[in-house]
């Protein structure tokens, strides 16, 4: 049913008056009616009392009127009434605003190979690693991904089109030997986090730069010191920095006399993590459940491919975790109570880290510069240097699964 609704012979304020006194037992409200109705009712009453000309006690009249009839609220018939005052007052067709999505399935395919080539990051460090698909690689298809929020690799994680897979983290022991407090780095590259990480008959040394988060790995078959000291010489000449401080908690591979003489000739403070204060080697920690578990996994390494898998790193994954994966820089924030609170906006690869120093050539090795680590960096993209990592892990993989096959020995 169609509601109409003539008032054309009310013309002044008085009648208005008369008609709400009158009417106060009954309902005259245009409810039902469609909005073009109750709009058109509006503007045509504005227009024919001269609303914008009348006092402010009469304008409450008029008000009271439209509510009696039309049934808005005071706050939505202001509105009204200043449009119909200013000009037509038309309901204003709906236009969606994007009428298309802007992320499509080819661009959620893309997000899918970068979490399968970086093992599913955190959304702040893929955010970054599309900008730079983009921005710094200039790869077009990256174009509309790149400006995707954080919030939104998630929904997009979540969508149909995506699919995923995850995996875990690790733990340590302890020992006395070396100074008994936090790391230092007197706020220069060069004071480490060290710990070792246990994959059945092979150890993995992960050591974490803890100003740039510059991360070398070796790998060792035991955690003898006839293994660790020359594994420790090749982690400290694949760092492109100095170091002069070396921090562990108190597992007996870092902790012992052969460890401490062999930092002690090359100047290299040694300092342990203190009871109870787990803060104190947390970096290296989560590097190894973040980085170490979720690439290699738990599976079985025979001691026969420990060779490989140090090659492996060195080529390989070493350059992938310094020049091409972003992590997460922390921002300090005290309140007033004193307590220290970490916002993470900032998303740097190690090396953009290294180059944001003030001055951070200085306290690069003599015969290295940037101009030398610029063609390592931007020789390949992320993703493209991502893919040739994950080939070269698929083949080491196979190597691994040949050589248990084969009693330890690598297939001829």
């Amino acid at each position: 049913m169609e509601i109409t609704m003539n008032d054309s012979r009310i013309i002044n304020i008085t009648q208005i008056r008369a008609f709400l006194k009158g009417s106060q037992e009954f309902d005259f409200s245009l409810r039902a009616a469609l909005i073009d109705k109750k709009y058109e009712f509006i503007n045509e009453t504005v227009k024919r009392l001269g609303y914008v000309k009348l006092p402010k006690r009469d304008k409450k009249i008029v008000i009271q009127y439209f509510k009696k009839i039309v049934g808005y609220k005071k706050t939505q018939l202001s509105k009204l009434i200043n449009q119909a005052t200013v000009g037509e007052l038309k309901k204003i067709p709906y236009k969606r605003v994007r009428p298309h999505k802007i992320y499509t399935s080819y661009d959620v395919k893309l997000l899918e190979k970068t979490d399968e080539f970086h093992l599913r990051l955190s959304e702040g460090a893929t955010k970054e690693i599309l900008r730079r698909q983009f921005e710094v690689f200039h790869q077009n298809n990256y174009q509309t991904i790149s400006r995707i929020s954080h919030s939104h690799i998630t929904n997009l994680r979540h969508s149909q089109v995506y699919s995923s897979h995850w995996i875990n983290h690790t733990k340590a022991r302890n020992i006395p030997i070396g100074l008994t407090m936090p790391p230092e780095n007197f706020g220069r590259p060069g004071s480490i986090r060290v710990d070792v990480v246990h994959q059945r008959d092979v150890y993995h040394i992960n050591s974490v730069d803890e100003l740039t988060q510059w991360e070398i790995v070796v790998c060792v078959p035991q955690i003898s010191e006839v293994c660790m000291l020359p594994a420790l010489k090749e982690v400290f000449e694949q760092y492109p920095f100095v170091i002069f401080n070396f921090h562990s908690d108190r597992g007996g591979e870092n902790i012992n006399y052969q460890v401490a003489d062999f930092l002690q000739r090359l100047l290299i403070k040694q300092t342990k993590s203190r009871s109870y204060h787990s803060n104190d080697n947390a970096l290296v920690e989560t590097k190894n459940g973040s980085v170490i578990r979720k690439n290699m996994g738990w599976q079985h390494i025979n001691q026969n491919m420990t060779d490989k898998v140090s090659d492996y790193y060195k080529t390989f994954f070493n350059p992938y975790l310094n020049f091409h994966r972003p992590c997460a820089f922390p921002t300090i924030i005290i309140d007033d109570k004193g307590k220290k609170k970490r916002i993470y906006h900032s998303y740097l690869t190690p090396y953009e880290a290294l180059k944001g120093i003030t001055e951070g050539h200085k306290y690069l090795k003599p015969d290295i510069s940037f101009e030398k680590l610029d063609k390592i960096a931007y020789q390949y993209s992320d993703n493209d240097f991502a893919e040739i990592v994950r080939n070269e892990e698929r083949k080491l993989f196979d190597l691994i699964a040949k050589a248990d096959k084969n009693g330890g020995l690598p297939e001829i």
